[in-house]
């Protein structure tokens, strides 16, 4: 009798693990995508995932439902290790009802988050979904509910990660817009609140699929999403790769790496890497690539905004976050896209405790019409909203440019930076040398017999005594003008020095931040 129950359990579980069955599973092998255990069993370390509630039925009764079988109820929920560390995670699956959310559905995504709450382990959601069941009506409308709640009040507290493997659509993609960050698989993964045909009917506009909620789209226009993966494969190993950079919940830090990198490395090549052109761009990953531990870091939102960087590193085996400008697109001037871009990673590693190093090479706010239509004010407060209430450790690195309100937006000492560095190279003023000339001299140029000559005159006078590091040292907003040689030895001190740092904010319910 108990080798016949025996036997009746693994039969039933054979017959979950299949899913939509074999030609379902054919089907999306040949559409490109893993099926949802292929990848649970991808994501965790060999041997470790442990599912839950393979058994959930749905109980709907409308249009027939109650004839339909749906193995595991269109999802995979559990847990596992990955790189020996504990996360929560679930995988929708195509092959059952086209992965579409009802009520039994959400309970089991509602269950992995609410036990990786309780015990502090990163979430990590794999869409691949033809949205909500709509047999199951408002029941499935209360089911994201109930998973949007939870993705907001688990924000800031554990780490959650979105990997969109396919469709994903209507009220479906605010999960994931609620996370911290988001994977979309190239060609495979689609993310829209109203598909194609709807638009065409509502607005007569016509647009493909891929052209309005795509990888591409997402990653480089909207900015909705940060990673872009080639494949199924690709974007879970990208994930397993952001995981080792973060803490498994905000009472913790970032697990240590140990690296053969010197801490004491002194890297000759900055010494030289400036153009003599200060109007001239380079490329800020020459810089970054050399300070961090063995050349290693991993970009966020490469695609977006590519006038400022956000990226993990690492500086003597400790995770930072790197908030950088870009002066190869738009010359490094902060816009509306850069602000909101760099506002949400400083965030995320504020509520994280990974430290922020920000290399500041930024000529001013990208001016404009459309800028300041489009909210530069208030998109570019929320910078120095993030910067503020960030307690981490802030290390500033004035490489260059650092003019006006886009230095105090890089964080300057006075939005709490606790060291900041400065190459003999960088120009600290209230605006480029040019632009002061003509204000501050304006009579002595209008007088002058050669106009022109004066005004190269007064500009050369400026630079000599402005354009420097040296007056912002000698008011104490630098704390030290260095050979960019030791940048790396310097950046490893002053981040050791700041590892014990304790700040506190005025308690509050929660600020009001300028969206």
């Amino acid at each position: 009798m108990a080798n016949n129950k025996i036997e009746d359990l693994r039969k039933r579980k054979e017959k979950i693990t299949l899913g939509g069955g074999v030609k379902r599973i054919d089907k999306q092998h040949k559409n490109g995508k893993l099926t949802a255990r292929e990848r649970m069993n991808l994501l965790f370390d060999e041997g470790t995932f442990v599912e839950l509630d393979a058994f959930v039925k749905h109980r709907c009764t409308n249009f027939g439902m109650e004839k339909q079988e749906a193995p595991g109820e269109g999802v995979v929920t559990g847990y596992g290790m990955v790189d020996g560390r504990l996360v929560y995670a679930f995988a929708q699956d195509f092959t059952v009802i086209g992965g579409s959310l009802g009520e039994m559905h959400a309970a089991k995504i509602v269950k992995v988050q609410e036990n990786a709450l309780k015990v502090g382990a990163p979430v990590v959601g794999m869409n691949d979904s033809g949205g909500a069941r709509i047999q199951e009506a408002v029941d499935a409308l209360s089911g994201y509910g109930k998973i949007f709640f939870n993705n907001t009040i688990a924000s800031g507290v554990i780490p959650q990660i979105s990997a969109i493997m396919g469709p994903s659509a209507g009220g479906a993609v605010y999960s994931p817009g609620i996370t911290d960050f988001i994977y979309m698989v190239d060609q495979t993964s689609k993310m829209f609140i109203t598909g194609p045909q709807v638009i065409k009917t509502v607005t007569g506009e016509e647009v493909s699929a891929e052209a309005l909620g795509g990888a591409m789209t997402h990653n480089s226009t909207s900015g909705v999403a940060h990673f872009v993966a080639q494949n199924d494969e690709d974007c879970i190993m990208q994930i397993r790769r952001l995981l080792s950079f973060l803490p498994s919940n905000n009472m913790e830090i970032a697990p240590q790496y140990g690296t053969e990198d010197d801490i004491n490395r002194l890297v000759p090549e900055l010494d030289d890497l400036l153009p003599d052109n200060p109007n001239k761009p380079y490329d800020m990953f020459d810089i970054i690539s050399r300070i961090v531990d063995d050349g290693d870091y991993y970009e966020s939102q490469p695609h977006f905004a590519k006038n400022i960087l956000t990226c993990f590193g690492r500086i003597n085996g400790n995770t930072v976050g790197i908030i950088a400008n870009q002066p190869k697109f738009l010359a490094g001037c902060l816009d509306i896209n850069a602000s909101d871009k760099s506002a949400r990673f400083i965030r995320f590693c504020d509520a994280f405790n990974i430290p922020l190093l920000n290399i500041v090479d930024v000529p001013g706010f990208l001016p404009g019409t459309n800028q300041e239509y489009g909210g530069i004010i208030r998109h570019g407060a929320k910078m120095l909203y993030a910067y503020s209430e960030a307690t981490v450790p802030k290390v500033t690195l004035i490489t260059r440019k650092a003019y006006g309100g886009s230095y105090i937006a890089m964080c300057n000492k006075e939005l709490g930076a606790d060291v900041v560095l400065a190459w003999p190279s960088s120009e600290i003023a209230v605006m480029g040398p040019q632009g002061a000339a003509n204000i501050i001299f304006r009579n002595d140029i209008k007088n002058a017999e050669n106009p022109a000559e004066e005004r190269a005159k007064k500009i050369a006078e400026y630079t000599a005594e402005f354009a420097t590091p040296y007056k912002a040292a000698e008011r104490g907003y630098v704390d030290d003008v260095i050979e960019p040689n030791a940048t790396r030895p310097r950046l490893v001190d002053a981040f050791n020095m700041l590892m014990s740092k304790r700040e506190t904010r005025p308690a509050k319910k929660h600020g009001n931040i300028p969206l």
